[in-house]
């Protein structure tokens, strides 16, 4: 945070929350798809009507279980049932993966997994465990060096 007038770096106030360790450092290497904005419009097709709760709520049991056990608990609530928080996944996909293509990971682990590897994507998806509304967050891929 800076303050107004002399854009200085204000001291950090220690009541907020540390910020997650993959932030920047990990985000800086890899190329980053974000996918908010569909799930606004999808969100608001729903509140029109167009779409219908039970086509929005339609997560597979294997991503539910994974949802369980596996998932990262955020602060935010589901923007359907608003019952419940948030859980995060990653999912990792690339050839060099061999038998842990398509794994579930830890969020860490998968921005570390495309990061080290260009060929490698890390998707992040969110899931409600109460509803099982699901979207796909964001996508992580390694940049590729400049050639020329």
């Amino acid at each position: 945070m800076y303050h107004r007038r002399t854009m200085q770096r204000k001291p950090s106030d220690p009541s907020r929350a540390p910020r997650p360790t993959f932030g920047r450092s990990k985000r800086s290497q890899l190329s980053v798809i974000d996918y908010t904005l569909a799930k606004r419009a999808l969100l608001r097709d729903a509140q029109a009507g167009l779409q219908s709760v039970n086509d929005l709520c339609d997560a597979h049991p294997e991503l539910m279980r994974a949802a369980k056990y596996v998932g990262e608990p955020t602060r935010s609530d589901c923007p359907v049932c608003k019952k419940d928080k948030l859980v995060l996944l990653a999912y990792v996909y690339g050839d060099r993966l061999k038998q842990d293509n398509g794994r579930v990971w830890s969020i860490d682990t998968g921005m570390r997994m495309a990061a080290a590897d260009p060929d490698t994507c890390c998707y992040v998806v969110e899931v409600c465990r109460s509803c099982q509304w699901n979207h796909l967050r964001e996508a992580f891929t390694g940049r590729r060096a400049a050639t020329g």
